[in-house]
């Protein structure tokens, strides 16, 4: 046992000292006055053995029930006891509102959790939007702050961009994304802003049976020449000869992210003057699919992006995360195969609400009860390193 010496002019200042330097559960050994000075010989609790017998003629005395003695005024003990009374209510409060508060912002972090995850969004993404977002006193504000949240980290192209200061792009993507028909509605808004004598169409596609015949059909109907290249060198020689057009696009042929030929299409594309890449991400595809495709034409280098076929697609969850992620610029979004009605400019609140509201319960949505299991398994995942994606 190892016993504390306290001392002071009255027994308020002196109890004072000994919780202040024991805590509450101390034990009081011993208390004398001498010269008009208290004493008092206090221990831990949990320092003392109270099977071991403490020598006479010690009495050992919780410090809470210390009895008044002639030089410690009974008034000022109650007082000092009503006081600590009033200390330990108090906390015993603060700390059931806390765990009330720690409570509902963990209800309410897991709800908005399930809300991205069953929209599509991926676990990295919408752990991360629903801790930094997340008050747990609102629900509705603090879906509302998700949103908002996600709206500014989509990274949107100048309006139009692409039509607007002209130029060579050439439209990249996996095979059915899109790429012919889009090239055919940008050309349509180019053709209507500055004439189609200041729009030409290229294709590299010479692979697929028909692919650039569909190509010279639009180019047909919005009356603007058409080209095939085989290679960089015929590449070359067509820009040249089409130098004085406003807007120049190339459709490419397809290829999946994991071909080979995607860097070598990349290198010939980038060998024959300045050709600015636009990705084409079709909403159909699964959120990991997306993400392989971003990534095999990322490396060799991307001016943006558009997002197709969303009108097929059971939610945009999965292609905006991949966006998001990435920081691409969006440049326009297609909805359908008309041309050139069913392509529009990106609008940050509309693609938000179509991503986040494709929330729904079903086979694949997760269940509220797994969300504080998901949400362990997922910081383990983060402290120990492992990617989350």
């Amino acid at each position: 046992m190892k016993m504390h010496r306290f001392s002071g002019t009255t027994s308020r200042e002196v109890l004072a000292k000994v919780k202040q330097a024991l805590g509450e559960d101390a034990i009081i050994i011993s208390n004398r006055a001498h010269n008009g000075v208290l004493e008092i010989m206090a221990a831990a609790g949990d320092e003392l053995d109270l099977q071991t017998p403490a020598p006479a003629p010690v009495a050992v005395v919780p410090l809470a029930a210390v009895p008044p003695t002639p030089t410690c005024a009974p008034a000022e003990l109650d007082e000092l006891r009503d006081e600590i009374q009033r200390v330990k209510l108090a906390l015993q409060r603060d700390i059931a509102a806390l765990a009330t508060a720690n409570s509902r912002r963990a209800a309410g972090r897991d709800a908005l959790l399930g809300t991205l995850l069953n929209a599509g969004f991926s676990p990295q993404l919408a752990k991360r939007l629903a801790e930094a977002t997340n008050s747990g006193h609102d629900a509705a504000a603090d879906a509302s702050a998700v949103a908002e949240r996600l709206q500014q980290s989509l990274m949107l192209a100048e309006s139009d961009e692409i039509v607007t200061r002209g130029g060579v792009y050439a439209l990249v993507g996996p095979t059915g994304a899109g790429k012919t028909t889009t090239v055919a509605k940008i050309a349509a808004r180019a053709v209507v802003r500055f004439g189609a004598s200041k729009v030409a169409l290229l294709t590299t596609d010479s692979y697929r049976i028909g692919a650039h015949e569909q190509l010279r059909i639009y180019g047909r109907i919005l009356d603007v020449p058409v080209h095939i290249v085989r290679d960089q060198s015929d590449l070359s020689e067509t820009l040249a000869e089409l130098r004085g057009r406003h807007l120049v696009l190339i459709d490419t042929i397809g290829m999946s992210q994991r071909d080979a030929m995607v860097a070598q299409h990349a290198a010939m594309l980038a060998g024959s003057g300045d050709v600015k890449r636009l990705l084409l991400l079709q909403a159909t595809s699964s959120a990991r699919t997306l993400e392989e495709v971003v990534t095999a034409y990322e490396s060799t280098g991307v001016h943006g992006c558009i997002l197709t076929k969303t009108d097929e697609a059971a939610g945009l969850a999965g292609a905006l995360d991949v966006i998001v992620r990435h920081a691409l610029p969006l440049h326009y979004v297609t909805d359908g195969q008309r041309v050139p009605e069913d392509m529009r400019l990106p609008d940050r609140a509309d693609l938000v609400r179509e991503a986040v509201e494709a929330a729904v319960a079903d086979a694949l949505s997760v269940a509220p009860e797994d969300f504080p299991l998901l949400t362990a398994a997922m910081t383990s995942r983060a402290s120990t390193g492992v990617a989350i994606g």
